[in-house]
Parts: structure tokens; C-alpha cells; sequence
């Protein structure tokens, strides 16, 4: 009776195999009694295991291990299917293009169980050797990241294998700021309506995509407002009309004689409310390539200066703001909803600025206040590189 005792568990069953091994089996909490993941050497290596699963399952945190079974491809399905109403179209795209070109050809017919962080370093690794950009091999694992942290939020695994993984570093490219002088130059070189496309970029700090979603009904010629509520993105060779980046719409004040210049374009431009300001000579939504590469690269070439992309023109507009009325000013802007993107992205020193301050420090250290001198260097720049110009 005492020998019946002793083999008699509260939990779970252990039985010894033909191998001389003991495989432990326990009732999950729907009172299924599946096996454990592996086999063990002795009976007590056996029973300490089933009393680790008993507590992992009374304090909540047991895990079907079916459900681990999924396979990457089934599960990046599901997910992709359940966040993408929340996505803009473009984003969409982009998701699917990594999971289906990325993802899936290498880990796509894995268990979410199965895969370790050792699994993703050697997947990054792949990537880098085949030559992949790092900003693409960065998307590839963030996309994967947000569906193994899906796969952990719902149950299906315990911790995400993506963890302690070395990305490539990004490049470290400084946007090509510009004076205003030398946007104008770009403006004034432009072919016509695209100078206003350009002085837009420049002098009001649109994204080319929202500068392309501009309508009629977006300008108040009298009020001298700009609503920027639209962008116009390209996703996989299809034009999509979405909100703006980070979904930040907002109202812009403009400089009256850009103003004045759209109210008399507007007066001319065909077409109801809705109707496009910039279109093709057909009529059509502009796509980014071929509007640069035949009004703008032109228009830079044109007015002596090399390396200026349209985005350059927004990255010096956020300079000059922030230069003059602040981050928070320029942020607003730009359409950021935190400042600390303005700062970090796209306000830029000034050239000169770093002289002004050691002009006025010397005041400051020898005790005397030097505010007309102040004034002068923030207000009368010489070279006028932080004014921007009263016309266009």
C-alpha cells in the first residue's frame, strides 16, 4: 500500500518509456491531458516538471501549445488582416509587400513556438548578405517585431523572438538646407503652375504628397489659409488619396503674395470645388518620379544649385521657422504631432548662428547687456539667410 502511495500523483502522469526515458503528460485547464515537450532522463526530473506546469497554469500563464504550432505565414495573415483598416493604404501596402517578399520565404512555414532570437539575428544576417538596403532589412523586422508581439498579446506564445537583435545603422544623411533666397531661385526658375507647387514645399513646408492632394476648396484666397487635409501617396504603382502623415491635418497661414498668386491661378483653374490644383497635361494626379524629373530637377539645375531634392525644400522651411519662432511654431508647421520629430528630423543650425552666439556671449561675460546687438544678429542678417522673402 505505502509502494501505491508513493506512485500516486496530485498532478499529471509519468510513464516510463521503452527507451528507459519518462514521459510526463497533464490536464490543461480544458482537461485535455497533453504530453510534455520533451522526454526526461529520471521519474523526479519528470514530476518537477508537472509541478512547474501546475503552477503555470493555476497562476494564468499556461499557454496552449497548439496554439504555438501556428505557422508564421498563418498568423502574419490573420494580423495583417485584423490592423489594416487602422493603416493608411500606403502602410498596407508596404506591410504586405515585406511579409510576402521578406517574411514569408524564410520563415513563413515556421512554428511562432519554434523561433528564438538567434532564429531572427541569422534571419537579419541573410538579408545583409544578399545586399539589402538597412532601411528595407529595418522595415522587414519591425513589421516582423509588431506580428511576434501580435502572437504574444493573444496567447500564442509566451515571449517574442524578437529581442536583442543587431539592426544595420541607417546612414547618416543632413537634409541640403537651403536659404530662402536660394528656394526662390528654384521657384523663379520653375515652369508655370509648378512654381507654386515648389513655393509651396518651400514657404509653407508641404509634403510633395499633400502639395499633390491640394484643391480648390483647400485655399481661402481671402483669409489667406491653406487646410491641408489630403496626401497623395504611390502604393505599388497605384495612386491613393489618404490623410496626411500621422493623420495631422492643419491649417496654414501663408505669405500674402504666394496667397494672392494662387487666388489669380484659381481663377483660371478649371473645374468644380474638388478639382486638383497640379495635374499632368492631361488632367491626372501627379506621381512623384515623373513630376521631378520633369518640372523640378530642372527648375534646381535652372537656378544654379545641385543636390536639392523636393523634401530638402520642406527641411529648410522647418530650419528657418524653427530658427526664428521656435520648434513648437515649426512643428506646428510641418504637421508634427511632437516636437521632438521637428528637432530631430528637420531643424537644422543656421549658417552663422554659432558666430552670433559667441558674439553675444562675449557681451554676456563681460557683464554688459549688448540687447541692440542681440536684436541686430537675429533680426538684420546680412546675408538674409534666415528672412524669408516678402514676394516670390
Amino acid at each position: 500500500m505505502a509502494s501505491k502511495r508513493r506512485s500516486r500523483r496530485p498532478f499529471g502522469r509519468v510513464r516510463k518509456l521503452p527507451s528507459g526515458r519518462f514521459q510526463a503528460r497533464y490536464p490543461g485547464p480544458d482537461g485535455v491531458l497533453r504530453p510534455a515537450d520533451r522526454t526526461f532522463a529520471t521519474s523526479t526530473d519528470a514530476d518537477r516538471w508537472l509541478m512547474r506546469k501546475r503552477i503555470e497554469i493555476e497562476e494564468g500563464r499556461w499557454l496552449d501549445p497548439a496554439e504555438g504550432r501556428t505557422t508564421v505565414r498563418d498568423w502574419s495573415a490573420r494580423w495583417l488582416a485584423a490592423v489594416a483598416p487602422q493603416l493608411k493604404h500606403k502602410t498596407q501596402a508596404t506591410y504586405r509587400s515585406l511579409i510576402n517578399s521578406r517574411i514569408n520565404p524564410a520563415l513563413g512555414d515556421r512554428e511562432l513556438s519554434s523561433l528564438r532570437p538567434i532564429t531572427v539575428t541569422e534571419w537579419v544576417a541573410a538579408m545583409r548578405t544578399e545586399g539589402l538596403s538597412a532601411s528595407r532589412i529595418r522595415q522587414a523586422y519591425r513589421v516582423l517585431s509588431q506580428i511576434m508581439a501580435s502572437a504574444v498579446d493573444n496567447d500564442l506564445i509566451s515571449q517574442t523572438p524578437c529581442r536583442g537583435v543587431r539592426l544595420p545603422r541607417m546612414p547618416q544623411t543632413e537634409p541640403h538646407i537651403v536659404t530662402p533666397l536660394e528656394a526662390s531661385g528654384i521657384v523663379r526658375a520653375a515652369e508655370k503652375p509648378h512654381d507654386l507647387l515648389i513655393a509651396l514645399l518651400a514657404f509653407a513646408g508641404l509634403r510633395v504628397g499633400e502639395a499633390f492632394a491640394l484643391r480648390r476648396s483647400d485655399v481661402d484666397v481671402a483669409g489667406g489659409f491653406l487646410l491641408v487635409d489630403e496626401n497623395l501617396a504611390e502604393a505599388n504603382g497605384t495612386l491613393v488619396f489618404d490623410t496626411p502623415k500621422s493623420h495631422q491635418k492643419r491649417l496654414l497661414r501663408l505669405a500674402p503674395s504666394l496667397a494672392k498668386r494662387l487666388g489669380s491661378y484659381l481663377e483660371e483653374l478649371p473645374g468644380g470645388e474638388d478639382a486638383l490644383l497640379f495635374t499632368t497635361p492631361a488632367g491626372k494626379p501627379l506621381r512623384y518620379n515623373q513630376w521631378r524629373k520633369a518640372y523640378f530637377d530642372p527648375a534646381v539645375s535652372a537656378a544654379g544649385l545641385t543636390d536639392v531634392t523636393p523634401h530638402d525644400l520642406r527641411a529648410s522651411h522647418g530650419t528657418w521657422v524653427a530658427d526664428r519662432y521656435g520648434v513648437m511654431t515649426a512643428a506646428h508647421r510641418l504637421g508634427h504631432s511632437n516636437a521632438s520629430v521637428t528637432t530631430r528630423h528637420y531643424a537644422r543650425p543656421v549658417a552663422g548662428r554659432d558666430d552670433q552666439v559667441a558674439e553675444a556671449s562675449d557681451a554676456w561675460f563681460g557683464g554688459h547687456d549688448d540687447a541692440h546687438g542681440t536684436r541686430r544678429g537675429h533680426d538684420d542678417d546680412e546675408d538674409g539667410s534666415a528672412d524669408v522673402p516678402a514676394r516670390l
